[in-house]
């Protein structure tokens, strides 16, 4: 009895998809086949660069091939995404990237060098780190009630720095006004080390910062925190109460995080690899006690309720570029 022109279809199409998942198996074994790099948009000796090489150095060791971080500051990050876009697509070549170019970025700028739901597959985040309402110490502020009070009462004369537009910073001081009814000047530095010492010497009124960027001039004592913007106490900071807690707006919360990707399209065998791996790396000890040096906070959703997260957090940026009015071309 001869089989049907269906039952043959379906055999083939059988055949096919066991050889395609034997093959996606097959590269995922023999991944990585040579050096691995990390292209990271941030400096040398930052937090998150900081935490990419000890996650790079955890994966050499696990696959016996050298992973090596690429610094690639500058630029918007688009320095960086450049040179990913043209590196290899396999897998060896991966990116760090932040919410901001992952859902800030697309309705910041009018037209972007990349396309971030085409050009990137988001395997996992790093970290989360959450910001203080950070001024100098000698400031006349106690907590944010008082510093809300004065912004009211001087519409326009206080003001606010971050190091550019649409970074976490601006756009979480520019949610800050608008909840509270404020109108606050933006001020923008080169960089953060530039950014925090004018809060300290009383050029800014005040600045939102993470541990890992403010923390040396609080831990110097040049500045000090007046809360953290977050839904409970980090334990690193149990005396820093949040924004609610220090007479600000309920549930106000202004985070970053930092997630590694991979080329869209890598075999789903070979992006699940990474991304286990990745997450070993991130469980060692000596990665937690880092996260505690600098305030970040592990963050460990699924890759599926990773996906949903960056699509929550692209609306919900979009809403707060739309009120502030911030527009880049």
């Amino acid at each position: 009895m001869k089989p049907s022109a269906l039952s043959v279809f379906r055999r083939a199409a059988l055949a096919a998809f066991a050889l395609s998942a034997l093959s996606g198996l097959a590269q995922a074994e023999d991944f990585p086949s040579r050096p691995v790099r990390i292209i990271t948009p941030f400096p040398v000796g930052s937090g998150p660069e900081g935490v990419t090489r000890l996650v790079a150095d955890k994966l050499s060791r696990m696959w016996g091939k050298p992973v090596i971080v690429e610094n690639r500051p500058g630029g918007n990050g688009f320095i960086a995404i450049d040179a990913f876009k043209r590196g290899a697509t396999d897998g060896h070549d991966l990116i760090q990237l932040d919410n901001v170019h992952l859902s800030a970025y697309p309705s910041l700028f009018r037209k972007l060098p990349y396309d971030a739901q085409k050009d990137f597959d988001p395997l996992l985040p790093l970290f989360k780190t959450y910001f203080f309402v950070t001024t100098a110490t000698n400031s006349k502020y106690r907590n944010v009630a008082d510093l809300i009070a004065d912004a009211k009462a001087n519409p326009g004369k206080l003001n606010y720095g971050s190091w550019s537009v649409g970074n976490p910073v601006h756009l979480g001081s520019a949610l800050f006004d608008t909840v509270n009814g404020t109108s606050m000047q933006h001020v923008i530095y080169k960089e953060t080390t530039q950014l925090y010492t004018g809060v300290a010497n009383g050029e800014l009124t005040y600045a939102l910062g993470s541990s890992a960027t403010s923390g040396p001039l609080y831990r110097a004592g040049k500045l000090k925190y007046l809360a953290i913007a977050a839904p409970n106490r980090l334990p690193a900071f149990k005396d820093v109460p949040t924004v609610a807690e220090a007479g600000g707006p309920k549930n106000f919360e202004v985070s970053g995080w930092t997630a590694i990707a991979a080329p869209k399209g890598l075999p789903k065998e070979v992006a699940e690899k990474i991304q286990r791996d990745i997450a070993r790396a991130l469980a060692e000890p000596d990665v937690k006690e880092k996260f505690l040096s600098f305030g970040y906070e592990p963050f460990t959703p699924t890759r599926e309720q990773f996906n949903a997260y960056i699509q929550s957090e692209t609306a919900r940026f979009a809403g707060i570029i739309r009120t502030a009015g911030a527009q880049l071309d």
